[in-house]
């Protein structure tokens, strides 16, 4: 689908450019680039033209069933809803510590999405981009023309994704949208077979984790003026650490640093995130662009997720990932690594994080225990569940009445956090490889590389084998289209040349 814009009236020498949608993406977004006489990038917007009613939607329902219902936001993190909601809750039935069993459950179900999740992204989206170039062919730039060229990275990348999933259904009950966590708990333990099952791979999926991450290295290393520069830009990072600063995907306190890396601040209670974190609307997105109330919209934005939470915490606690975390910290030279692609390297480490994670907790004999709820908890009208999701810090807030009903529920998603970041990497990419002449497959594809880095999860539906369909057209102040190229849902490009008045 297309979407042709009018200029606006006061832009008399301005042309735009609209890509619609944007492709191997979670739902469906828009870029539009405004260019001057000059074919300089005078502005660039990323809309978000799908609505989400989650939050209105929730409102009346019990509060039991709100971390099944929320997950139905997302087909590829149903858990980290669930899981986020589920903490908020714990709260309001007075549940804040759970038990050792329940805790640890928990954090297998978490590690393994966050590890299918990684893999997905790595293997299925971005891989064909970074092993065969931005430019290539397009009927070989997908998860099919990998397999071709290179079938044993596409098998441990398949093989990854399905162990994840396994670690899930054993958790949850289900791959997709289970019903393992529940406020106060988890409603079902590790059989001995099942973690037998799963320990019997783990081994190995640590293994092909860490040859993800020397995949990932060798390209920066092969490349550096591309995987360096690439849509870099200076920015603030957020995520939760630890009480000793070390990473924890799971649970934790917010933490958060400018752009030269110095502490904004640290081991802040996300029960309090609304003190810290406000949310502009704008009039072209859907999606709201938070910022850190302490330094106001126009300075206080800033990045979650793999490239912010690598750079944010002081050490990882697994052996392997903490060797490759301090590696990528070094590539820095003692500043923050700041370029888009980057965030592939990082989102390999905790992927490597997450396997040894899983490995761990599955030599622990607590995930078979049957101490799995706490009761009798003082309730509470108010709870925020905060997790480390995929692509980045997620936030569910909730009021509940005494009738057992929500009365308000507030979700930031990590994508939410990242809207003003992938604005401003699409603009950095536009400026870097954008003449204004021609539009090229190859320049359309540089751009979504740039929103493709941050795994964008705009809705689930997309995220998938295949091309989307999209057309960019080249449009001056009158309306008339100058260039216009068109991409079919099978991946074929084509030029559409405009027919002369």
């Amino acid at each position: 689908m297309f979407e042709l814009e009018t200029a606006p009236a006061n832009a008399q020498n301005l042309r735009r450019v609209a890509i619609d949608p944007v492709s191997r993406v979670e739902g469906h977004g828009k870029v539009t680039l405004l260019l001057d006489d000059n074919n300089k990038v005078h502005q660039v917007r990323l809309h978000i033209v799908e609505f989400r009613g989650f939050e209105r939607f929730i409102q009346g329902r019990p509060y039991w069933e709100v971390p099944v219902m929320v997950q139905r936001l997302c087909g590829i993190c149903p858990v980290s809803h669930h899981l986020a909601a589920s903490k908020a809750m714990d709260i309001i039935v007075g549940a804040a510590t759970l038990t050792p069993a329940a805790d640890k459950l928990r954090r297998l179900m978490h590690y393994g999405q966050i590890l299918q999740s990684h893999a997905l992204h790595f293997f299925h989206l971005s891989s064909p981009d970074l092993l065969f170039g931005f430019d290539s062919a397009v009927a070989q730039r997908n998860i099919v023309g990998v397999a071709a060229a290179h079938p044993d990275i596409a098998k441990k990348g398949i093989l990854l994704r399905k162990f994840g999933q396994e670690v899930i259904r054993m958790t949850a009950g289900k791959r997709v949208h289970g019903t393992g966590s529940v406020p106060g708990g988890v409603n079902k333990s590790l059989s001995a077979e099942e973690r037998a099952a799963l320990l019997k791979d783990a081994y190995t999926m640590v293994a092909w984790s860490r040859d993800a991450v020397a995949i990932i290295k060798q390209l920066h290393q092969q490349n550096p003026a591309l995987y360096d520069r690439f849509g870099s830009f200076r920015s603030g990072f957020m995520s939760l650490v630890a009480p000793d600063g070390s990473l924890d995907l799971y649970h934790g306190a917010l933490r958060a640093r400018d752009a030269d890396g110095k502490l904004i601040f640290d081991q802040a209670d996300y029960q309090g995130y609304d003190a810290l974190i406000e949310e502009e609307v704008k009039p072209w997105s859907y999606m709201k662009f938070p910022y850190l109330k302490s330094l106001g919209p126009e300075n206080g934005w800033y990045r979650v997720g793999p490239l912010a939470r690598v750079q944010n915490c002081d050490s990882m606690p697994t052996p392997f990932a903490e060797a490759e975390r301090k590696e990528f910290v070094a590539h820095g030279q003692g500043k923050p690594i700041h370029a888009t692609l980057a965030y592939h390297w990082a989102r390999m480490v905790e992927m490597l994080f997450a396997a040894e994670t899983i490995k761990d907790l599955l030599h622990d004999d607590d995930v078979e225990s049957h101490d799995l709820m706490i009761t009798g908890g003082q309730r509470a009208a108010e709870g925020v569940g905060v997790i480390e999701a995929p692509r980045g810090t997620l936030i569910h807030h909730y009021r509940v009445g005494d009738d057992d009903l929500v009365t308000m529920a507030n979700l930031i998603v990590s994508t939410t956090h990242n809207n003003q970041a992938m604005n401003t990497a699409v603009r950095t990419v536009a400026q870097q490889y954008l003449d204004g002449h021609e539009i090229t497959e190859g320049l359309l594809n540089h751009i979504e590389v740039a929103i493709r880095a941050y795994d964008p999860c705009l809705s689930c539906a997309t995220h998938a084998l295949g091309q989307m369909p999209l057309e960019v057209s080249l449009v001056d102040a009158e309306g008339t289209v100058l260039d216009q190229v068109v991409r079919d849902s099978h991946g074929q490009t084509r030029r559409d040349t405009p027919a002369s008045p």
